[in-house]
């Protein structure tokens, strides 16, 4: 590991991402100076309990705060503080107080954002969950006496969400969807169809197949207006309809932005050996499958990307370009909804057309493979801790597996 000249790497993003940069930048060799932006004031913290343990009362912010290795100490941080514009041809970026620095080299780190719904009626009253802020903001509306929550999106925020909702003792929670099942995006009919009844058994309400035309009341919302016109009597509003990467201040550049940041298959952004993106605001393409770039929005991301950019860019920092293996993650996501789990590795979302029950049954615990040209790309259990070991043993297969040529 060759140790590099004195220079200035800049990292855009103070969550776990622009995190596990910082380490992963130390690790790899890099001795300059290293500053980590971000707009939040928080240090950066882990955000899936922000759905379940923080929403519930469960978790204080000191148990989500991540603790910095011991080789990072030295990293320089710019808390609540937003990047407004990067210069990629002359290596700066601009603040939001208009002080403009210049870099060595650059970490694009700066994640996702709510998508909110763009429907008439008032705002009062309507969530989203990213931040400690949002926890604890509906989290102080769900413990209202009798509330009544309308969870706008059934997917994986929004089942976290209705569940934590109904385990707080919210007498009635109702998600709304257009599509046919809870999250059969990613996971498909099967355990799609399994997830209903599971919540349904649990006090969950289910409007499927409908959309979301407004929102009635007056400053403070009262009810969902869906688009056949029915109008669901709502207190709380938790829009959990995607997400939308925050890549503004990177306009200018000639990057494609038009689904995060593109990447090479190095993580490099625009061709720039000096500019890599990390976490779930990189399109990048996965050498373990077809490779067709792809974000992906799973907890494992953040610290696989950052790994690999890091050897990247200190190899460019240090004059030492060379070849480098294909980049190519396991993506691993786990989901606590109610007292069950869901535990995936691997990539579901590209074997949807070929899934297959491995072991157990829907109607309890259950082990689903998902599969593409006859390969094993994904395992999900659903259940206890039985079935979630139960994916993990597929972990090691799923490693050795060959590329998936499609």
């Amino acid at each position: 590991m060759a140790t590099t000249r004195t220079g200035r790497v800049v990292v855009v993003g103070a969550s776990m991402g622009g995190l596990r940069a910082a380490e992963q930048l130390r690790a790899a060799g890099w001795t300059g100076a290293i500053t980590v932006v971000g707009d939040e004031p928080h240090m950066p913290y882990n955000r899936p309990p922000l759905s379940k343990e923080v929403l519930a009362g469960k978790a204080p912010f000191e148990s989500l705060a991540f603790t910095p290795k011991a080789a990072a100490a030295d990293v320089g941080w710019r808390l609540g503080t937003k990047v407004v514009a990067a210069r990629l041809d002359e290596r700066t970026v601009e603040f939001d107080d208009g002080e403009v620095i210049r870099y060595d080299g650059l970490v694009v780190a700066t994640g996702m954002r709510p998508r909110r719904l763009r429907c008439p009626g008032p705002l009062h009253g309507r969530h989203t969950v990213r931040t400690l802020a949002d926890a604890h903001g509906l989290r102080d509306e769900l413990t209202r006496p009798d509330a009544r929550v309308v969870v706008v999106g059934a997917g994986f925020i929004g089942c976290e969400v209705a569940a934590t909702a109904v385990g707080l003792g919210v007498r009635e929670v109702t998600v709304v969807d257009p599509l046919p099942l809870p999250m059969v995006g990613p996971l498909g009919e099967l355990l799609g169809r399994a997830l209903l009844r599971r919540h349904e058994e649990r006090g969950v309400r289910f409007a499927l197949g409908a959309g979301v035309a407004g929102f009635a009341g007056e400053d403070r919302v009262t009810g969902v207006v869906l688009d056949d016109g029915t109008v669901l009597p709502a207190d709380v509003v938790v829009e959990s309809v995607g997400s939308v990467a925050n890549v503004e201040w990177l306009r200018g550049n000639g990057l494609d932005l038009s689904d995060g940041v593109l990447t090479d298959g190095r993580l490099r952004i625009g061709g720039r050996p000096e500019a890599v993106a990390v976490g779930d605001v990189a399109r990048f393409p996965n050498a373990r499958y077809d490779g067709v770039p792809r974000r992906v929005e799973h907890w494992s991301i953040p610290t696989d990307t950052a790994k690999h950019a890091a050897k990247v860019l200190v190899a460019h920092l240090a004059g030492a370009d060379g070849e480098m293996a294909p980049f190519a993650p396991l993506p691993t996501f786990w989901s606590d909804q109610h007292e069950f789990r869901l535990q995936s590795f691997g990539a579901p979302v590209l074997g949807k057309d070929d899934v297959r029950v491995l072991d157990g049954d829907p109607e309890g615990d259950v082990l689903v493979g998902y599969h593409a040209g006859g390969r094993l790309v994904g395992v999900v259990a659903l259940g206890g801790q039985a079935a979630a070991m139960g994916a993990a043993r597929y972990r090691a297969q799923l490693l050795k597996s060959p590329a998936l040529t499609v």
